[in-house]
């Protein structure tokens, strides 16, 4: 017995460390999954905790003393101050949340003694706390689900491992299943809580704002929307596939090749596009609503579309647009308009931050219809558009080549668009070495590159030509997700585009990129994406925006679905115009016999229920019994079982009898004899671990049973 409590108590012991461990680990992908954290701080502290699940799997043995881990500690000082100047950059925050993993990390491989086990779990919920302060998206409340499974794991684990070392008891069940049962017990209380929780969630309305305070906002820079870009910047960018914004478009067929612009760079240094000093224009908003273009002056023809977006975290206070832009609704006070036809808010918007728009979609120049009246380019803005920084002398050379036997703007405009779309490659690779000329290098020697690279080859040719020309940044149309019905936009769709301006047209959109020909994704991983996607979307709208008015529209919904399968639960409501005094004789007479129903129903499985478990649980323990299969907890259930009869008979055992001084102090009769061999069979069983004489305590208990139902 000596070995198998010794094998219980590895097996409570493993259990409460991979229960630790599990909490640990998911407040770490909490705040992993916020995105805050650096590359290499992930992979040290995943590093970390497989070491020490390798440990608690005693597959690596470590014993560090703790003046090793004062030397680490101490050691780590020197390291700081390399970190705070050369890998942080400056940065006192990154460099301290170093050091405080790396503490973590040295604390959790090395916990030892009950004090340990509370500071890792004290790190634990530090963690969950800063991935709360961090990230609102979905994955947080994954993870936060998690954290309270292996909290729950690990609370009841622990309050088993400690009362191990108390004096010895017998647990009702034993310890035969002891993970799946720990492990189905701390799912279901983690599952109840969650349960519970949610529902006072949706019942309770309340402001997002005061929900999802926050501290710190980790927002996604975009470089190109403010005042300046530099060759490469776009590149990196397009690395990533984080949603930047969803857009639902109101119509059945969003046009090919579609941009959502969100500015303009005019001036050029060689390496470096921005706008020196961008004259902004305030625009009144008027009851949430403007006109971008006075109705007397809109065109008149051509395609329109309506659209609604909703932007992600971005650090910018951009407007992303379609085609010209007529008119807006946002919940602002006042736009701003810059002279390039960008438009802003005068500060950055919070996360979910949305406004609807009409635009007009622009049409090739070839085949548009006349503009009335013809636009002009003012001096001043023409030669601002033709300003040129000092250019590799081939730069120039190329470009009238490239345009040879053209005779307008717009021909000249097209055939260098073709060149470079046709003669040059697409690539998300930058140079691996510094180059003194950018521009000159990409067109001459490497001849691949992205967005910015041909975009800015091509603005910068049509200035050597004489036409007026500009730098353009904001995103591809992104891709349609049929299960929220939206359209996503990712940073990986960010754009650089040209705008030229063209005689008797104005400025005119053109796209010298080359469509980027290798895949980027398997077609199960870009499936799995889209639902992610919807996932997030759904949290964001009911849960991080859910207020009083998403209370309306829920109880709304569950209106409807339930008038869909013929269940009114709401219906007494249309009574309350004869007066408040009937509602309750309305309601009762719609569901008086219902609600009886189901009280009645609940009484009857509240009193019927536990003897009902009971009993079925009994009679699985006899049968488990009577196949030799018996345990310790089976041969306490049927000592219990067995008083119960004998208490129905008359006799109760006091509380400080022993079982052989009970069964001594009973009358020598059948009923007496046959309690005293029960007696000796159970001592058998339940201190000898005799399973052989689990049968006949079965065989007597049964007799017992008999004997007390003769009359």
């Amino acid at each position: 017995m000596q070995r198998a409590d010794a094998s219980a108590a590895v097996s409570v012991e493993r259990f409460f460390q991979f229960s630790l461990l599990g909490l640990v680990a998911s407040g770490f992908l909490a705040v992993a999954g916020s995105g805050y954290l650096d590359l290499p701080t992930i992979a040290l502290t995943a590093a970390g905790l497989s070491l020490r699940a390798l440990i608690v799997c005693g597959i690596i043995r470590t014993n560090v003393s703790d003046r090793m881990l004062t030397l680490l500690a101490v050691s780590y000082t020197g390291f700081f101050l390399l970190d705070y100047f050369f890998l942080s950059h400056f940065d006192f925050l990154v460099s301290t949340v170093h050091l405080l993993f790396f503490l973590a990390v040295i604390k959790i491989l090395t916990a030892k003694s009950n004090r340990d086990y509370l500071y890792t779990a004290a790190i634990a919920f530090l963690e969950l706390l800063a991935a709360a302060i961090l990230s609102i998206n979905l994955n947080f409340f994954v993870f936060l689900a998690l954290y309270l499974l292996f909290a729950m794991a690990a609370l009841t684990s622990g309050e088993i491992r400690r009362s191990m070392h108390k004096a010895p008891a017998t647990a009702r069940s034993g310890l035969r299943r002891f993970h799946p049962r720990l492990a189905l017990l701390s799912t279901s209380i983690a599952c109840g809580i969650l349960v519970l929780t949610a529902g006072l969630f949706f019942l309770l309305p309340r402001t997002a704002d005061a929900a999802f305070a926050r501290l710190i906002s980790h927002r996604i820079f975009l470089p190109g929307f403010s005042n300046q870009i530099t060759l490469g910047q776009i590149g990196e960018i397009k690395t990533s596939s984080r949603p930047v914004m969803h857009v639902s478009v109101f119509s059945n067929l969003l046009p090919g090749g579609l941009k959502w612009r969100g500015g303009a760079l005019t001036d050029f240094d060689g390496r470096r596009w921005f706008n020196p000093q961008p004259a902004r224009t305030p625009l009144a908003v008027d009851n949430s609503h403007i006109d971008l273009v006075p109705l007397d002056q809109r065109r008149t023809g051509g395609r329109g579309i309506s659209y609604r977006v909703e932007l992600d975290a971005l650090d910018t206070n951009a407007l992303f647009l379609a085609g010209i832009p007529q008119r807006l609704d946002i919940r602002a006070r006042v736009l701003f308009r810059t002279d390039a036809g960008s438009y802003s808010l005068g500060e950055t918007p919070p996360p979910g931050f949305g406004y609807e728009a009409y635009s007009l979609l622009e049409e090739p120049p070839e085949n548009a219809s006349p503009v009335r009246p013809v636009p002009l380019l003012p001096l001043v803005a023409r030669n601002q558009h033709l300003e040129l920084p000092p250019l590799d002398r081939r730069i120039p050379e190329l470009a009238r080549w490239m345009t040879a036997g053209t005779v307008t703007d717009l021909e000249r405009a097209r055939a260098l668009e073709r060149r470079l779309r046709t003669d040059y490659g697409y690539t998300l690779d930058l140079p691996d070495h510094e180059v003194p000329d950018a521009l000159a290098y990409f067109l001459f020697t490497r001849k691949k590159g992205h967005c910015e690279y041909f975009a800015s080859a091509m603005t910068v040719m049509l200035r050597t030509l004489g036409i007026p020309s500009r730098l353009a940044t904001g995103f591809q149309s992104g891709i349609y997700n049929p299960i929220s019905d939206l359209w996503v936009v990712r940073a990986s769709d960010a754009h650089t585009w040209v705008e030229a301006w063209i005689p008797g047209r104005g400025w005119s959109t053109f796209d010298p990129t080359p469509p980027d020909l290798n895949p980027h994704h398997f077609a199960f991983l870009a499936k799995l994406g889209l639902y992610l996607d919807a996932a997030d979307t759904f949290w964001q709208e009911w849960v991080v925006g859910y207020d009083l008015s998403r209370q309306g529209t829920l109880a709304d919904r569950m209106e409807q679905s339930a008038r869909r399968v013929g269940i009114r639960w709401f219906d007494f409501l249309s009574g309350v115009h004869a007066g408040w005094s009937d509602a309750p004789r309305l309601w009762f007479q719609l569901f008086g016999l219902r609600v009886a129903f189901v009280l009645a129903l609940g009484a009857l499985l509240w009193v019927a229920g536990p003897p009902a478990i009971r009993l079925i649980r009994m009679r699985q323990r006899v049968g488990r019994v009577r196949r030799g299969q018996a345990s310790v907890a089976d041969a306490t259930l049927l000592y219990q079982r067995m008083l119960h009869v004998l208490k129905r008979r008359g006799f109760q055992k006091p509380v400080w009898f022993t079982p052989a001084e009970f069964a001594a102090s009973l009358p020598p009769t059948p009923l007496g004899e046959t309690v005293s061999e029960f007696t000796a069979s159970y001592n058998a069983l339940r201190f000898g671990g005799r399973t052989e004489a689990a049968p006949r305590l079965s065989i007597l208990l049964e007799e017992l049973e008999r004997q007390d139902h003769r009359p």
